[in-house]
């Protein structure tokens, strides 16, 4: 669907149009770790400090509505976890391998405290940046840098793995591997960096590699069948492991301009994923090696290079019936030289034009650090209006599974116009619950005609072992009829359940 200009000033100028909220709806936030932007706080190692700002971080975004944590546990070939490929991260603890004190386990941590919640967590790494800062960055006497020095190439005031390089292929491969044996992951993540954005007069010191390689090809789709074959390697590993762990990459937000390629997007961007960072993205959509995709939609709508609406636009048709969600650049609003982020519209309005999209599943913001200030008075908007009820997390039909049974559920009182009721899994089922999903329903109406919609989710409740509510069947002279769904881990839900048919007075 392309957006003409007369649909897109209808969408702006309606609001209401997209006021109804889906049932299923991604949201989330990316936690950046390096450098500290996000969590940890800077000079702060104390673990049980970190805990409590984790736990303040995902209080604020559970408030506002997300369902999905991004967190980056892998930076620059560290670890905030322990690992026996790679060093602690000094962003964790201040110097590069050197453990916490007193020890624990932050991945561990954060999982356990995001799934209490009910959201998905993200293991966001950087598959190729190996030293953040040359002569600044603590680097560990364990780290890979120090033990294969032959893998890594120097580039501006970074070092990265050499992505021509098989072994140092690898071993990414291997860490991938590694997290997903051992932590309940739900998807990998993977950003933009792949091959470095390009500095000016500097080009990337692959010669030698290239050389070596002997390959037919010329170097540029040699750099992109190097980054093609670690997408495929990792995206095998993971479903070795554990076919319901996704991959995700997150883009720069443009493939190829126009002008290069006719199935590029009416953009003009001075770098691209295909001709600069060598990331074929559309390819690795179309051959099913990635499970989603967030390209950084940063810029504002109307942006006369790269204008949000024409990159909504293009990505929704180019998903190849993979998942798409959004990335927001909120962070924006709290530059001063960013005006078309100071704007109090312009988030809401990317959130109305996304929804207009079905091939387009929800939004992810960058970073979290950027709604402690609530710019713009976007917090707010979120809880009370656009994020207001809750959503589930969108289900892969194409990942294999299958939706819990239905749950059992039986009335332990009534009284007057308030029931209390248990609900359990089914004896029968066999598939791991996430959480359940309580429905309140309007007396009268269908639930065919309401099912679809998230205005209806009254609550989600993660205690995959069963739980006891209490509900109010009337509220003033509207009364209420509820069901109950069970959801798994991958996200399917299981057929509703009615808790009870109200009967007339």
């Amino acid at each position: 669907m392309r957006l003409s200009l007369i649909g897109l000033l209808t969408m702006l100028l309606s609001p209401s149009l997209f006021w109804a909220q889906p049932k299923y709806e991604f949201r989330g936030v990316w936690i950046a770790t390096v450098a500290n932007i996000d969590w940890p706080r800077g000079g702060v190692t104390d673990p049980a400090q970190q805990r409590a700002d984790f736990i303040a971080i995902l209080d604020q975004h559970q408030r506002n509505g997300m369902n999905a944590m991004i967190v980056q546990v892998r930076p620059a070939a560290d670890a905030f976890y322990p690992s026996s490929y790679e060093p602690w991260s000094e962003f964790l603890t201040g110097q590069q391998g050197k453990p916490p004190s007193p020890y624990w386990d932050p991945m561990a941590f954060m999982i356990e405290e995001t799934h209490k919640r009910g959201m998905e967590f993200h293991a966001w790494l950087n598959p190729y940046r190996a030293v953040q800062t040359i002569g600044k960055s603590s680097i560990a006497p364990a780290h890979i840098t120090k033990i294969h020095p032959e893998w890594f190439l120097t580039y501006g005031d970074k070092k990265y793995f050499d992505p021509g390089n098989t072994e140092a292929q690898r071993f990414v491969v291997q860490v991938v591997r590694d997290i997903v044996e051992r932590y309940s992951v739900d998807a990998i993540h993977m950003d933009d960096y792949f091959y470095p954005y390009r500095i000016a007069g500097k080009e990337f010191p692959d010669a030698a590699s290239y050389a070596r390689s002997r390959s037919s090809l010329n170097k540029d789709d040699w750099r992109r069948s190097n980054v093609d074959s670690i997408i495929v390697a990792i995206s095998k590993a993971i479903k070795a492991v554990n076919k319901d762990v996704r991959f995700g990459i997150s883009p720069f937000s443009v493939w190829r301009n126009k002008d290069k390629d006719e199935r590029g997007s009416d953009s003009r961007a001075g770098q691209t994923n295909y001709d600069d960072l060598y990331a074929d993205i559309l390819l690795w959509l179309e051959k099913g090696w990635i499970d989603y995709v967030t390209p950084q939609l940063y810029l504002e709508i109307g942006h006369d290079k790269i204008a949000y609406e024409k990159l909504l636009d293009w990505w929704s048709r180019n998903a190849y019936g993979k998942h798409i969600y959004i990335g927001h650049g909120i962070y924006r609003a709290l530059d001063k030289n960013q005006s078309g982020w100071k704007n109090p519209g312009e988030l809401p309005n990317q959130i109305q034009l996304l929804r207009g999209y079905p091939q387009v599943q929800g939004s992810v913001y960058f970073s979290s650090k950027s709604f402690a200030t609530n710019p713009n008075g976007w917090n707010d908007s979120l809880r009370t209006n656009y994020y207001r009820y809750p959503a589930l997390l969108p289900p892969m039909p194409w990942m294999a599974g299958k939706a819990p049974m239905a749950p059992s559920v039986s009335i332990v009182s009534r009284k007057a116009e308030t029931i209390r009721f248990t609900v359990q899994p089914s004896k029968e089922n066999r598939t791991a619950i996430k959480y359940y999903v309580l429905y309140r329903f309007p007396a009268g109406r269908s639930l065919a005609s309401l099912s679809n919609s998230g205005e209806f989710i009254h609550a989600i409740v993660v205690k995959p072992q069963g739980f006891d509510q209490e509900v109010s069947l009337r509220e003033g002279a509207e009364r209420f009829q509820f069901y109950v769904s069970a959801v798994g881990k991958n996200n399917l839900e299981s057929d509703l359940v009615p808790i009870t048919m109200l009967v007339k007075d």
